[in-house]
Parts: structure tokens; sequence; C-alpha cells
């Protein structure tokens, strides 16, 4: 019988190569480390999320104050040079300082009598409190005699509110130590920071990226000179106004007005509202003449002073500014809405460089 002869080109057998719906091994493999790793990195994110937000906000201040430290080290010494970066560091803190002792000195005595007196009036203004609570229709309807009865009771509970709360008080106090440690750091090392995070992307790519920060840094800086030359002119007026009106605690409430207007919109109103509640305490006038005056001031600043100080620094919406606050608020509380509105600013900067359409 005959043999059926095969060529060497039918004997020898294809290589095993995967076909086309066959999933590859290798990139399964690796998805599956990479949803693992995320997975892990955002439980250590969450695990670590109070010294996630105290480090990005000691490096956000460090961001917007760097400008200053590096405006003072372009200022030429005797022979031509330069001042250094630490020793800009170390004026910049010592001017802070100085500033800081003054306000202590000048304005921390009268601060602290009156919230010695406030919390000596208090309990004997409570039964005029209620009186005036109760000549207001349905006032009946309300519990007025509840809510001065839990506010009188309310009184001893403070105390012993502040004694139980020390130790939170006392960490937050060395959270704002070491935000400011952070922020020294952050301002002497922070180049090498910087160019540890350019290297993360492609070369071609990072001089369009250098140039969007620089935009942002400025547009931050300017937000944090404008919103404290608003908080002086606003604490100013307001002790100034409260003064002439006669409101009990003037120079307390006004300091207020003006440290509160650092978180914006929310911090003036909310301030507003308890100096009504004190002018209260004295005639509904007073009361009506605060509200008066802050209704003039809010709009002069809004029609002559933010479009001065702020529109060329930040330039949001007011819509925008709201929700970055409730939105840090919510995040972080109080630190959280210090950082809302540059942290917004620093999103609009990329946003408007990488995502919106510009029109040819």
């Amino acid at each position: 019988m005959g043999q059926t002869h095969l060529t060497p080109q039918e004997t020898a057998l294809p290589p095993s190569t995967p076909t086309q719906n066959e999933p590859n091994n290798n990139a399964v493999r690796s998805h599956i480390l990479f949803a693992f790793g995320l997975m892990l990195a955002l439980a250590l994110a969450w695990r670590l999320r109070d010294v996630l937000t105290l480090v990005y906000v000691s490096g956000l201040f460090a961001v917007v104050l760097t400008p200053v430290v590096r405006s003072i080290m372009r200022f030429e010494m005797r022979g031509g040079r330069h001042i250094s970066r630490a020793l800009a560091i170390v004026l910049l803190l010592t001017f802070a300082f100085l500033a800081l002792a003054v306000f202590f000195t000048l304005g921390l005595p009268p601060v602290i009598r009156d919230i010695h007196q406030f919390a000596v009036d208090l309990p004997d203004r409570i039964p005029t409190i209620v009186d005036r609570l109760k000549r207001i229709p349905y006032a009946d309807k309300l519990g007025v005699d509840a809510i001065a009865q839990k506010a009188e009771d309310g009184l001893s509970a403070t105390a012993e509110y502040l004694f139980a709360s020390f130790p939170l008080w006392m960490g937050r106090i060395f959270d704002l130590l070491t935000g400011f440690v952070l922020c020294i750091y952050f301002m002497l090392e922070g180049d090498r920071a910087y160019q540890w995070f350019m290297s993360l992307f492609p070369v071609n790519d990072r001089l369009r990226l250098a140039v969007t920060l620089e935009k942002a840094e400025i547009r931050m800086s300017k937000w944090l000179f404008g919103q404290g030359l608003l908080m002086l002119i606003l604490g100013v007026c307001s002790t100034i106004a409260f003064g002439i009106l006669h409101v009990r605690y003037f120079f307390l409430l006004g300091v207020l007005m003006g440290l509160m207007n650092i978180v914006p919109i929310a911090g003036g109103v909310i301030t507003i509202l308890l100096v009504g509640f004190v002018a209260a305490l004295d005639s509904w006038t007073k009361m009506a003449a605060v509200f008066v005056f802050y209704l003039v001031y809010v709009n002069i600043e809004n029609a002559y002073l933010v479009p001065r100080i702020m529109r060329q620094s930040v330039d949001l919406m007011g819509l925008t500014v709201l929700i970055a606050l409730l939105a840090g608020t919510e995040l972080a509380g109080l630190p959280g809405a210090l950082v809302a509105v540059p942290t917004a600013a620093l999103i609009a900067v990329l946003m408007n460089e990488y995502l919106v359409q510009k029109d040819a």
C-alpha cells in the first residue's frame, strides 16, 4: 500500500497563540492588581483623612505665601546679595508674630473684658429676653418658657462642657501647631516637592502644566491678600459702627465680624445675626440699626470693594463660592471652609485649561 508523505510545512505544528476572544492572562492579572491597589489606597486615604486634610491645608497656605517669600528674596542687601529663602521665611514669620503681638496687646484685653461682662450679664438678662420674646405674636406657641429654662440649664452645662472638651481643644491646638510647622517645611522644600511632582508627567506636558499651576498660584495668593484686606475693613467698620450705636460688647463683636469674614458670605451672615440678637437685648430699634448698617456695608462691599480687590484674584461666581463652602465644610469642617475658595480657584484654572472647549 502506498504511504502518504507529508511535507515539513505540514508536519510542523503552529505555535499555540491565543485566539481573539481568549482573555489575556497578564492583562487580567494587572487589572485585578490595579483594582486591589486602588481599593487599598482609598481605604488608607479614608483612614488618614484627618492627616491628609492637615497636609493639604498646610500645603495650600504655603502655596499662597510662597510669592510673598519670593518678593522678600528679591530685596538686595549690601554687596548685591539677595536674602536667602530661610531668612525670608524668618522675616515673614517675624512680621506675622509682631502683628499678632500688637493685636493681643491692644485688642485682646477689650475682647476678654467683653466676654467676661457677657458671661456676668447673661443670667440676669434672660428674664428680659423672655419678656421681649413673649411680645412677639404667636410666641406662646414657640415654648418660650421652656427655651428660657433650657438656656438657664445650659449656662451650668457650658462650664462642664468646656471642662470635658479640654482634651479636644488641646488636640486642635496641637493640629494648629503641626500645620504651622508643615507650612514652614512646605515653603522651605516646596521647590523640591514641586520638581518631584512635575517628574510624574511626560516631558512634553510639563510646560503647559507649569504655566497653569503658576496662574493658579497667583490667583490663590491674591485671594489671601484680598480676603485679609476685606476682613480688616469689615472688622474696623463694624467696631466703629457698633460703638456709635452703643451695642453691648461692641469690640468683641467687631473683632468677630472681621475674623468670621474669612468664610465668605456665611461668616458675615452668622455673625451679624449674633450682633442683632445682642442689640435686641436693649431695643428693637438698635437691632434694626445694626441690620441697616450691615446691608449698607454689604452693598458698598459688593459694588466697590470686591470688584477692585477680589475680582481679578479669584474671579469665581457667587454660586461657585457657595457650593465650594458647603462642600468644604461638609468634608473637613472649619479647615475645609477656610481652603474652599482657593481650592475652587485652583480647580477652575485647571478646568479652564484642560476641559473647557474654547471657540476657534
